[in-house]
């Protein structure tokens, strides 16, 4: 190999290190880019459970739960549950009777109560939980249990809303217990006889205290 050969090959060399060199030992100075944050988790919104619907003449009794709602006045409005003596505590009122009123005829006497503190007052009552008023399935139903009794309902709607009865029940043994005049009376329940519409008598309407028994 000539001088010159070897002196261009030597110069390419040289070249290519020195290339190496600065593409490797140059810290990169471009500016990392900003890390892009995970999106957050949705947390779906909590609605709060819905009031039942009682009926218009429902009576309020001990152990219910119910909502005093004041207009525009919060700090006088409350969600109580109504004494074993039938009362509730309100603010600036006190005690007052709520057992027996209905929540319409309580929202209008808690209104004429508050009169003497607050400027025409808006006031109304709401039923959360029906604690006082309750009727119980036993046996062989599909959801057997104590249900509150909310409104005017009958055996077979009740039996209905505790899920019908299972395959072993004997539908023409089905009876009501209920408490009159401080006896227990059975009175008798044909399932097939009432859808047929041969014994209408026996679809009694429910009251406070009674059970389903469906042996």
């Amino acid at each position: 190999m000539n001088r010159f050969t070897f002196a261009s090959v030597l110069v390419l060399c040289a070249a290519a290190a020195f290339a190496g060199t600065d593409s490797k030992g140059k810290p990169d100075t471009q500016p990392a880019k900003p890390a892009v944050p995970a999106p957050a988790a949705v947390v779906p919104a909590v609605t709060p459970a819905a009031a039942p619907a009682v009926a218009p003449d429902y009576q309020i009794g001990p152990e219910d739960v119910i909502t005093v709602s004041v207009w525009k006045e919060p700090e006088l409005s409350a969600q109580v549950a109504v004494r074993p003596d039938g009362k509730v505590s309100l603010p600036l009122l006190g005690d007052v009777q709520a057992s027996g009123f209905t929540p319409i005829s309580l929202g209008t006497d808690i209104t004429e109560r508050l009169k003497k503190f607050v400027e025409q007052p808006n006031v109304t009552v709401v039923v959360n939980q029906i604690n006082s008023r309750r009727y119980f399935v036993m046996g062989e139903a599909g959801r057997p249990g104590a249900y509150p009794l909310y409104t005017n309902i009958t055996i077979l709607q009740a039996i209905s809303m505790a899920g019908g009865f299972n395959q072993f029940a004997n539908v023409k043994g089905i009876y009501l217990m209920r408490t009159e005049n401080g006896q227990v009376v059975k009175h008798p329940f044909n399932y097939k006889q009432v859808v047929k519409g041969n014994a209408n008598e026996q679809n009694l309407e429910l009251k406070p205290g009674d059970t389903i028994v469906i042996p």
